[in-house]
């Protein structure tokens, strides 16, 4: 079945849209057509938070509140969800408490930004266990909203006064609300259609790729994390858009118990991904958590950051090292490869007309390997990588069996280190070995100067990265993070063995 009209819930209300352009961002729409202006336009390309929505969808019979950047989500990917404003979070009785404890706490001063931190605490308010969370839960929570005004600290107080939530408004309506947007979910080809401009939203992989072997020149979306920037900073207009959210295939999140695999869908996001990550392999969760904020942590995909080819994707360094391989899919079949062969040169990746990239085969530990991840910016939060790396050894003893190493920004794509893996293949993981591999690894690789980091920076860098691997793994008798935000990642980290 074919469907040419967007359905989804505003703050409660059923909308129905034809004719709708398929880059029309979410913000534009609120401010511009329903003249819902409490979401501001600060940056518009989803790192100050000023924008913030909540998008309420219907999950495993529950309800999911995520908080989300509107400045850079298009419009049609909103069917079958709800997005709630700040202009509906009053209730019959006043203020929601997460508006009241602002106003008590004194956490607005000028209030451009108010409104996007009020939509994230309202999000954790329908996500707060029992306790109230940790001084790390908020930071990591309100990571992706900026204020120039009150220094945080009014705002932190607000949250914790606020959390955890008790019933309001929305909560009390859950059942009626989860009743409606379960009854918008359809498996309906949804195609729109604006002066000749397109927009897709399969629900299978085969009506996909009979997609894009008719639209090979067609954008595909999963999260539009990286995709809106190019509406929004470069002015680019979109006229074939493909989404991948609703391909039931690309949804997939399991493990492989046969072939010791987890498998991740294209369109699984970061959010969806990382508990199952972690739970293999703990040592993702910091640059994980890092990777953009919430907001971008809750439409972008792992799929998505190995698809645009960027030499500088936070995930594919660490991927590469674990041994990662790709699916990539099309109306003719699909076709399995390493990860790392995935990216050719800046720019180029070993994508056919016609493919997309549908499933990520990460392998499960086995006993004796270590792993890690890093990454370096200039800052903690919301910050593009000048360094990343993916270290992985499986060990005999202190012998080291194989090697993989990987690092991102340090060429014009994610690249392996041959001359230092070959430093390190057989050898004893001691100084020594360290030394002749950080010596090797000057010769692997010409890295640039640009705005993010100099080009003596990156290298010497690169080889201090190794260097911490090293003491991590051979058990340092002291921090080796002495300054990171996440204090369960801070001294030895625990190895996968």
């Amino acid at each position: 079945m074919q469907r040419d009209t967007l359905r989804f819930l505003l703050n409660g209300e059923l909308q129905e849209v034809r004719g709708c352009a398929p880059d029309l961002t979410v913000l534009r729409y609120l401010r511009e057509q329903r003249r819902l202006t409490g979401s501001k336009e600060g940056c518009a390309e989803g790192d100050c938070g000023a924008c913030t929505a909540v998008l309420v969808e219907a999950v495993n019979g529950a309800l999911r509140y995520q908080a989300v950047n509107t400045c850079i989500l298009f419009l049609p990917m909103l069917d079958g969800r709800e997005l709630i404003t700040v202009e509906a979070l009053a209730g019959p009785d006043g203020l929601h408490p997460v508006q009241t404890a602002m106003v008590e706490q004194h956490g607005s001063q000028c209030g451009f930004c108010t409104p996007g931190f009020v939509m994230s605490l309202f999000t954790l308010y329908h996500q707060a266990a029992p306790a109230p969370p940790t001084r790390r839960a908020l930071d990591v929570a309100l990571a992706g909203n900026l204020c120039r005004c009150t220094g945080y600290a009014p705002i932190v107080r607000a949250a914790e006064a606020a959390l955890p939530g008790r019933a309001d408004h929305f909560s009390t309506s859950d059942p009626q609300r989860l009743a409606r947007l379960e009854a918008l979910s359809t498996d309906d080809l949804l195609e729109l259609e604006d002066g000749g401009r397109r927009y897709f939203a399969p629900t299978t992989l085969a009506a996909l790729c009979a997609l894009l072997k008719q639209y090979p020149e067609a954008t595909l979306v999963a999260g539009a994390t990286d995709v809106g920037l190019w509406v929004t900073k470069q002015l680019r207009q979109l006229d074939t858009v493909i989404y991948t959210g609703r391909v039931a295939q690309l949804r997939r999140l399991a493990v492989d118990e046969a072939a010791q695999q987890l498998l991740i869908g294209a369109a699984v996001t970061y959010t969806e991904a990382q508990p199952a990550m972690v739970a293999h392999y703990p040592e993702w969760d910091e640059l994980l958590t890092r990777l953009g904020a919430v907001q971008v942590r809750n439409l972008g995909t792992i799929g998505g950051n190995i698809a645009n080819g960027s030499p500088i994707g936070d995930t594919p360094p660490g991927l590469i090292a674990l041994g990662a391989r790709l699916v990539l899919a099309a109306a003719g079949g699909s076709r399995e490869i390493p990860l790392e062969d995935y990216f050719i040169r800046y720019g180029e990746q070993d994508l056919r007309p016609g493919e997309c990239v549908a499933l990520v085969k990460l392998p499960l530990p086995r006993k004796g390997q270590q792993f890690r991840t890093y990454k370096l910016s200039k800052r903690i939060e919301q910050d593009i990588s000048a360094v990343c790396a993916g270290f992985y050894l499986d060990l005999d003893g202190s012998r080291i069996e194989r090697a993989r190493v990987c690092y991102g920004g340090m060429a014009e794509t994610p690249r392996r280190a041959p001359a230092c893996e070959a430093a390190l293949n057989g050898a004893t993981w001691d100084e020594a070995t360290l030394a002749a591999a950080m010596a090797a690894l000057r010769k692997d690789f010409e890295p640039i100067s640009d705005m993010r980091a100099s080009a003596a920076y990156r290298q010497r860098a690169a080889g201090n990265l190794l260097r911490r691997f090293y003491l991590e793994t051979r058990g340092a008798p002291y921090p080796v993070r002495l300054s990171s935000r996440y204090p369960e990642a801070a001294g030895e980290a625990a190895g996968t063995a």
